[in-house]
């Protein structure tokens, strides 16, 4: 059994070190990568749909929400230090359960991201359609010609670009948290000590009992799902193991302080009645509480700040699906043709493979009936539950085999209890979108994108790997 399990670990592990891909992220990168990815519209818009479903006590599932992904990156930063690959999960999939479960994990996490995509930029492009009085496909256009310069120049102007972009959201959500704090107190100019008044106000802390703290957890579970490109992009930075070890330490707490921060200043400065998802900038949360210091002109600045939020969402995922398809093609579960790399070692036919499939998207969601974008959102939630269980399940039986050859240096806590405590909670999960009327069509259509997957990694012939 131990030579069976070495000798796959010897077979696997070149496939590991991209050494052909350029190496000019930092750990700043893979940090600020981590964080745009998973800041997006949705908490500058959403955030008020759980609140509104659960109350104050939406925080409880932001908390179960936040544990969930904090113990999925730990385990998956547990691996990727160790082996880092811009293939990431699917390469690990491939490592524990062979290369079916690895054809299937890659192509299902690019299906995802290409919907979710479309989304992004179909939303920004909208926005700036209505500043400039054009049709909204112009500046779709322009943005996904503009993004595909930037993904298929080296990677380090990619990596500066995307940190600049997240660093402005992260300004405006750490501008909110002061303020907000400064509101509560009545420390500024006109404004009294406001208290636990609306937080827990005539409805109380748990308006809609412990069914609603289920339904809000549905509405928010997936709000954090962005944040393992810091593993994909590792593979391409200066030193992966220890930006790996750095960054996704860095992530996984400044997302939940982030979250948890922004969601507990509106429950206390908004009387729950008041609270509900956001169709605009100037409906959402965040605008109306910045509205109560005063500051000018808000609305325009918020609006600003989500379609910058969706057009970074868009780019990493551009930068993520082309690292996705050019490891599968490396691993012969792709056309060669995207494997192969331009001057500034990127994945050139990779790239344009995702910016024509992004356009296609953004086409696609306009010819077809309202409602669509919805679904495409909707959607990812199913793919994320399959993807974050194959995590633990490669993990689970990977962990051994790191710990045998000295390869570890980000340690998941608690083995295994604490690994199998997140499949749980995971399962948990699965079970309540399927009591759910809303969320049960998730399971049904992603359980059959895997099931096609599966099958069409039997049509595939996985390269050997070679020294």
């Amino acid at each position: 059994m131990t030579r069976d399990t070495s000798s796959q670990a010897t077979a696997a592990q070149p496939a590991t070190v991209d050494s052909h891909l350029g190496t000019g992220l930092k750990t700043r990168h893979l940090t600020m990568m981590g964080l745009g990815s998973a800041i997006g519209a949705g908490l500058f818009l959403g955030t008020g749909v759980g609140i509104n479903i659960a109350g104050p006590a939406i925080l409880l599932a932001y908390i179960v929400a936040g544990i969930i992904v904090v113990f999925v990156m730990q385990m998956l930063g547990e691996m990727a230090a160790a082996r880092p690959a811009s293939g990431s999960f699917s390469t690990y999939a491939e490592m524990a359960f062979g290369h079916t479960a690895g054809f299937a994990m890659g192509w299902l996490y690019w299906f995802m991201l290409v919907m979710v995509m479309g989304a992004e930029m179909t939303g920004a492009a909208a926005i700036m359609g209505s500043w400039f009085g054009v049709s909204p496909w112009i500046p779709a256009l322009i943005c996904v010609v503009i993004f595909a310069v930037i993904n298929l120049a080296q990677v380090g102007g990619f990596g500066e670009f995307e940190f600049w972009f997240a660093f402005i959201k992260v300004f405006v959500i750490t501008v909110f948290l002061v303020i907000s704090v400064l509101l509560v107190f009545g420390l500024l100019p006109g404004t009294d000590f406001v208290g636990t008044a609306n937080f827990i106000g005539e409805h109380g802390f748990m308006p809609n009992g412990i069914t609603g703290v289920a339904a809000g957890l549905l509405a928010v579970a997936f709000a954090f799902g962005g944040i393992e490109i810091v593993t994909i992009a590792a593979a391409e930075s200066e030193n992966p193991r220890e930006s790996i070890a750095t960054a996704v330490r860095s992530v996984i707490w400044r997302i939940s302080v982030f979250y948890l921060g922004s969601v507990l200043a509106i429950c206390f400065l908004m009387p729950y009645a008041e609270i509900s998802g956001a169709k605009s900038a100037a409906e959402s949360p965040f605008t109306v509480i910045l509205g109560m210091a005063g500051i000018p002109g808000i609305a325009k600045i918020m609006e600003i700040v989500i379609v910058l939020s969706l057009l970074s969402a868009f780019n990493a995922q551009i930068y993520a699906t082309s690292r996705f398809v050019y490891t599968l093609a490396e691993k012969g579960d792709a056309p060669s043709i995207f494997a192969r790399l331009n001057a500034a070692k990127v994945p050139n036919n990779a790239v344009l493979l995702s910016v024509f499939f992004a356009f296609a998207s953004v086409g696609l969601q306009y010819w077809n009936p309202a409602g669509l974008l919805e679904f495409l959102l909707n959607a990812v939630g199913g793919c994320l539950i399959v993807i974050w269980l194959v995590i633990c399940f490669s993990y689970l039986k990977l962990h051994n085999e790191l710990e045998r050859n000295n390869e570890i240096t980000v340690r998941m806590w608690a083995y295994p209890v604490l690994p199998w405590v997140t499949v749980a909670m995971l399962l948990g999960l699965t079970a309540l979108m399927l009591f759910d009327p809303s969320s049960r069509g998730q399971i049904t259509s992603v359980s059959l994108v895997c099931v096609v997957l599966v099958a069409l990694s039997f049509l595939t012939r996985p390269k050997k790997a070679s020294h």
